[in-house]
């Protein structure tokens, strides 16, 4: 018989309501197997989100390749040209922005910047809300780093991909960076509308000043561009910007940053804008070419780097010498002239290029004539020669030669040379080299240079910087062989630094992005000639602008000590002169070689002398020191020996120490005599004959 099996473990509960129970466990069964399947799906999601921000953290972020602005200043320190290879941008330090540009940019792009950490969920919900409640998108909810992580690695494209990388990346710099380098980044890369990338490209743009000076109101007009570059840009549209420029004043206000007072006073501020362009467009355009041949063929520095990697080069430009240059220029050219000119100046000091002008118009052609070596100097060429005649030691300012028309042997009598004085004019008497100098006398300078040898003044020459071609002919006295205004300046810059010949610097240091020196330049001197020969030519060229001098017409718009000398040859009008601040060359001629008119050469000596003085307006007139090894005594003119009391002329002279005469013209005054020649004499006892001359001409007027 078989009998029912016992079952095991504890008998089965009858539930306490079985109707409802049978109804609803199975429900209650499911959700349970249901919930048991959530929690296994979002501990596994947790997994991933934690495995994703692990490997995401061990992940580099994408190589950003951002381009800097370079940049290039003046002698003091103004922005004259920028390099770019189209974005323009200069990186600065979130501690060199303004913190108005901070406030207004955090106020209007993402104020919870500082509490989120990348996503800003209460932004987007409000952006959702508001974007179904307008049926559009008014609103949108990206933060700061999500824009960044955008413009650094990705395009604007909408794709979800996109929107996926865009999450990865913000999650990225999130965890590399601290909020104020997210933010630095963030202003440094932004773009502000033609060209501008960053804010302090944007600031030097739109105001011409750097982002830690903006005020308020133009830090509320510059945070508004980005939205819509084209939209809001001031230059485009004023009353766009300005209604933009009022709802990030409010954004501030609400948000605590400013007060209403101030709200007002900067809506109804008028802010002064830069041109559209820059306010240095086309200045120094000679100048800036030169610049970066320097920076590139000279001295290496890659084009990448020159056009991408936000380098500062600091030049000589001095802007009130280069302002001063152009103008001169512009208005001693009449402008139906075709006539061109260069200019350049020197600190003969320090080799600090000034001014650079290489034509009447860049736009036209940029050919840069300063360093054209096509052009003969013509007898601007013969301070050369008279040094080289005073260094000789048999020739000094009182040698005299005949000024007629003479036919002069060489080659050993095989070979003749016949020079003609401008205009065939000669004295037909005999002239001492002052005179000659002055009055750029040929004859003069030829017989000078069959005394002391060609090749001798070539050496000269060299020893000054002079690099171009000569030959030794008795030619060259006349500066027959061509030279550039460059060399003419750097030559005639010894003559004003007492004989220490520096070479011409146009750049002082590169630095690179980060402020480290790439290159700085070393001053190259050495002394030429000797001081005490630099002044007894310089001396005599102080006679050009004297009267009887070829630049005599000029002297009343001089009012310092100024010596030079003028060239003119058929296609060709120079004057290359300094004073003890600058050595300056001009140039006017055709670039075809066509030849000058009288009143078409006569245009060198008015540009040469108005630069000067406006140039140096701001610097009291100097004399040039006298050094060691300089004698002045009185001389008779007529016959070059030493003057007595009782010679019917004298003339204060100035000679190397030991070249002076010997042999006097008249006698010794009596004492009465002496005591009247000595007050008469009191004004010229430390000059040559025209001191009272030049004084009044400098100080006059």
């Amino acid at each position: 018989m078989n009998k029912p099996s016992k079952r095991q473990g504890k008998p089965r509960r009858r539930p306490v309501f079985p109707i409802i129970t049978e109804r609803f466990l199975p429900h209650v069964l499911k959700m349970k197997k249901g919930l048991r399947w959530a929690a296994a799906a979002l501990t596994l999601l947790v997994l991933v989100m934690l495995g994703t921000l692990i490997y995401l953290r061990t992940q580099s972020l994408p190589v950003s390749s951002i381009s800097q602005t370079s940049q290039m200043l003046d002698l003091h320190g103004n922005v004259i040209d920028t390099f770019h290879a189209g974005e323009n941008r200069r990186s600065v330090q979130l501690s060199d922005i303004s913190h108005y540009v901070v406030d207004a940019t955090l106020a209007i792009e993402d104020r919870r910047f500082f509490d989120h950490r990348g996503f800003d969920m209460k932004g987007m919900a409000r952006a959702v809300m508001v974007n179904v409640q307008s049926m559009s998108a008014r609103q949108g909810a990206s933060t700061l780093t999500q824009q960044l992580a955008r413009n650094l690695y990705l395009t604007h494209e909408r794709t979800w991909q996109r929107k996926l990388k865009e999450a990865m990346y913000t999650v990225q710099l999130e965890m590399s960076y601290s909020k104020d380098e997210i933010l630095g980044m963030y202003l440094n890369q932004i773009y502000y509308g033609h060209g501008s990338y960053g804010i302090e490209a944007a600031a030097m743009m739109y105001f011409n000043k750097h982002a830690s000076e903006l005020s308020l109101a133009e830090s509320a007009m510059l945070a508004g561009i980005p939205k819509g570059p084209k939209y809001y840009s001031p230059y485009l549209n004023m009353k766009n910007a300005k209604d933009r420029q009022l709802t990030i004043l409010q954004a501030m206000l609400e948000g605590g940053s400013i007060t209403s007072e101030q709200a007002d006073a900067a809506y109804a501020e008028v802010l002064n804008f830069q041109p559209l362009g820059g306010q240095q467009e086309g200045f120094a355009p000679y100048f800036r070419d030169y610049i970066r041949y320097v920076a590139v063929d000279k001295l290496g520095i890659n084009e990448h780097l020159l056009y991408e990697g936000g380098i500062t080069i600091y030049t000589t430009l001095d802007p009130v010498a280069q302002a001063a240059a152009e103008k001169v220029i512009k208005e001693g050219l009449p402008e139906s002239s075709g006539q061109q000119a260069a200019l350049i100046s020197i600190d003969p000091r320090s080799g600090y290029i000034k001014a650079m002008v290489g034509g009447r118009d860049y736009k036209q052609n940029q050919y840069n004539r300063v360093f054209a070596k096509t052009r003969q100097p013509g007898s601007s060429f013969k301070p050369f020669l008279y040094l080289t005649a005073l260094q000789s030691g048999y020739m000094s300012p009182v040698t005299r030669f005949k000024s007629e028309p003479t036919v002069f042997s060489y080659d050993e009598g095989r070979k003749t040379y016949e020079p003609h004085n401008y205009g065939d004019k000669y004295i037909n008497d005999y002239i001492d080299m002052r005179k000659a100098l002055a009055s750029s006398d040929n004859i003069y300078a030829v017989n000078t240079i069959m005394t002391v040898g060609a090749d001798k003044v070539i050496e000269t020459a060299r020893k000054l910087g002079i690099e171009s071609p000569m030959q030794p002919l008795p030619s060259l006295a006349l500066g027959t062989y061509p030279v550039s205004p460059f060399e003419m300046a750097s030559a005639f810059g010894t003559f004003a630094n007492g004989g220490i010949h520096v070479d011409p610097i146009a750049i002082i240091r590169i630095e690179d992005r980060k402020g480290e020196i790439l290159y700085e330049a070393k001053r190259h001197s050495v002394q030429a000639i000797d001081s005490a020969e630099a002044y007894v030519l310089t001396s005599l060229m102080e006679s050009v602008f004297d009267e009887g001098g070829t630049a005599h017409r000029v002297a009343s718009i001089l009012k310092r000590p100024v010596a030079g000398k003028t060239g003119t040859t058929p296609t060709d009008a120079w004057l290359v002169g300094y004073t003890p601040e600058l050595a300056t060359a001009v140039w006017v001629g055709y670039d075809k070689d066509r030849k000058l008119t009288v009143a078409e050469a006569y245009r060198a000596a008015p540009i040469f002398a108005k630069f000067t003085e406006q140039a140096l307006a701001a610097v009291p007139p100097k004399i040039f020191p006298i050094p060691e090894g300089v004698v002045q005594v009185y001389v008779d003119p007529a016959s070059g020996k030493l003057a007595a009391d009782t010679c019917p002329n004298r003339r204060m002279e100035t000679f190397l120490a030991g070249t002076e005469p010997i042999d006097v013209c008249g006698e010794p005054a009596s004492a009465d005599e002496a005591d009247t020649n000595a007050e008469k004499d009191e004004a010229k006892k430390n000059g040559h004959h025209s001191w009272w001359t030049d004084f009044k001409r400098w100080w006059t007027d």
